[in-house]
């Protein structure tokens, strides 16, 4: 399993970019990047691509709504090619609360929508022109970005529709807060079949977790309960949640001392995740040093298992 740090801390690109930098000298074969309200995640690691020449870089995820598909593959491509061909592309719906209330969009029929807009995105990604009339979009166009070959495409995916559409038209999946259990009973089993009908090759599946290395298990749960506490008041987090037996977030969150950890991450590999992005936060008294032992727990499973 490929290890991997995932990091959304609203800091200046520059900063960020020397983070992805530090990644790359501790040996993590990826690092993952959301695209939320800060930054915009492919322009700093388009950034990041010039200083490093070997770690992957990754979105989790760039929302699809009010970006059309041709910006998308567009912007992508560019930073494909900025990163000499080390970017993941991971995609989503984002949530109802964020795309009407927010952003004044409709969220209706989102499946659909976004099969539709990877009937445009692909093509255009693959260097190919787009020819799509669809209720949504009517594209006919092409791109051609110097240097450029095709991102791997990922699909945030976490409902059964999203999960086949997973399997048949992206190269798999990247999913958040979804437990061990729900990995091994839900999530690897549909995308697998999916993309096996499909005849395309096995998909990836990159999960991000919260993890922490800590003699206090229980503070730790706490600790997370509260700093991810919105992810378990959204539908769709709510759902996978309760698919694995957990009532929120805390009870996904990888915790323990440094052997129950590691089987923690061990458990994950064995139930079907193909990638792990560490979402390391801190517990107890001193942050840093929590962080740190946390980070060095992960470090030490890259190329292990």
């Amino acid at each position: 399993m490929r290890i991997g740090l995932f990091f959304d801390q609203p800091v200046p690109p520059v900063q960020m970019a020397e983070l992805i930098v530090q990644a790359e000298r501790d040996g993590f074969d990826s690092y993952w990047m959301s695209h939320i309200f800060t930054f915009d995640a492919l322009t700093v690691l388009a950034l990041a691509g010039a200083r490093t020449s070997r770690i992957e870089l990754g979105t989790s995820v760039v929302p699809v709504y009010g970006r059309h598909p041709f910006a998308l593959a567009q912007q992508a491509l560019t930073a494909q090619a900025a990163t000499n061909g080390r970017l993941t592309l991971g995609i989503g719906l984002s949530h109802h609360v964020v795309v009407e209330n927010m952003w004044g969009m409709s969220y209706e029929q989102p499946a659909a929508y976004m099969r539709e807009y990877l009937s445009v995105l692909n093509p255009l990604l693959r260097g190919e022109p787009a020819s799509h009339d669809g209720e949504r979009f009517r594209v006919h166009a092409g791109l051609q970005v110097p240097g450029a070959t095709k991102p791997t495409l990922l699909l945030a995916a976490l409902a059964p529709i999203m999960l086949r559409m997973a399997g048949e038209l992206a190269d798999g999946t990247i999913t958040w807060m979804t437990g061990i259990k729900a990995i091994e009973t839900h999530i690897a089993p549909r995308i697998n079949k999916a993309a096996k009908e499909a005849g395309r090759p096995q998909p990836r599946i990159c999960v991000g977790l919260p993890v922490c290395v800590t003699e206090d298990a229980a503070g730790a749960r706490e600790q997370a309960a509260k700093i991810f506490q919105v992810y378990g008041q959204l539908p769709n987090y709510q759902r996978v949640l309760k698919r694995g037996g957990a009532e929120s977030p805390a009870d996904v969150a990888l915790v323990g001392n440094e052997a129950e950890v590691e089987r923690q991450v061990r458990a994950l590999a064995s139930a079907g995740a193909t990638d792990f992005a560490a979402v390391i936060f801190p517990t107890g008294d001193d942050a840093a040093a929590s962080v740190a032992r946390t980070r060095a727990l992960v470090r030490g499973l890259i190329g292990k298992v």
